[in-house]
């Protein structure tokens, strides 16, 4: 997963939404949605079918977990576990608090990463880099974008991001307004950044990897999900199977039906 939007206690309707854009390479197999977990509780999300796991996952209770990958210029090292583990633990949980205290994590033992995990009462922030301890911290209501940076780096693309967001949301009302706002910022293909960038490893990033939806010759966004907690019930799941720019997203919310 490369992008995560979440708007946290903005609408009462909706305390928690959440958008995300899904960006692998494309010869990775993988399943956008399925039942990963049947019962207590029901856990949703998309399937990677290399390592296990998935990028985001969601429970009947209404708890969201997604992650986030750091890049390295090393690659991923395949001694460490999968960071696909890491949703599924936090959504084994029925509430977002008692999943931060009880999930334990060593960052060593994975490949670094980025999380949000909330519900409609708390969200939190965890970072995996390398260290003997997760970074947490909880976020306050507001708009929080993360991409394949720290949340506090304020790098391009969030704050490209967040402007997208915000002027889409100048134009809608209500929780289905919300939703349709956020899908269709994540078709967008203008990349926030206009020329390619070098990091501090001198690996070299063309700006498509910089846009909301990524295209580029082997690597893009294979899938999109949005998701929208409702102040009492389940989830309101809905997923592009494919580029959101390309691909129309469809209500999978019927899949709780038997959890």
């Amino acid at each position: 997963m490369c992008l995560l939007i979440a708007l946290f206690q903005v609408l009462p309707e909706a305390p928690l939404v959440i958008a995300a854009n899904r960006d692998e390479l494309y010869d990775r197999p993988a399943v956008a949605m399925t039942v990963l977990r049947s019962h207590q509780p029901r856990i949703l999300g998309g399937r990677d079918e290399q390592a296990g796991g998935t990028w985001l996952a969601v429970n009947s209770r209404g708890v969201v977990a997604g992650l986030t990958n750091q890049p390295s210029a090393a690659g991923r090292d395949p001694r460490r576990r999968s960071r696909g583990e890491l949703p599924l633990a936090f959504a084994a949980h029925e509430d977002t608090a008692t999943a931060v205290s009880a999930v334990t994590v060593n960052p060593a033992d994975y490949n670094p990463c980025w999380m949000l995990v909330g519900d409609r009462h708390s969200l939190f922030s965890l970072g995996l880099s390398g260290g003997g301890k997760a970074e947490v911290e909880q976020l306050g209501p507001g708009l929080h974008v993360l991409e394949n940076a720290p949340l506090r780096a304020r790098s391009a693309k969030a704050v490209f991001v967040e402007r997208l967001v915000q002027a889409e949301l100048a134009h809608v009302a209500g929780a289905a307004g919300t939703v349709e706002a956020l899908e269709a910022v994540l078709r967008i293909h203008q990349p926030a950044v206009p020329q390619a960038r070098t990091d501090g490893t001198g690996r070299t990033w063309p700006p498509e990897l910089s846009a909301p939806c990524v295209h580029t010759p082997a690597y893009g966004t294979r899938s999109a999900m949005t998701v929208c907690v409702p102040a009492e019930g389940r989830p309101l799941v809905r997923v592009a199977d494919g580029p959101p720019c390309e691909t129309s997203f469809r209500d999978v919310s019927c899949l709780w039906a038997a959890g």
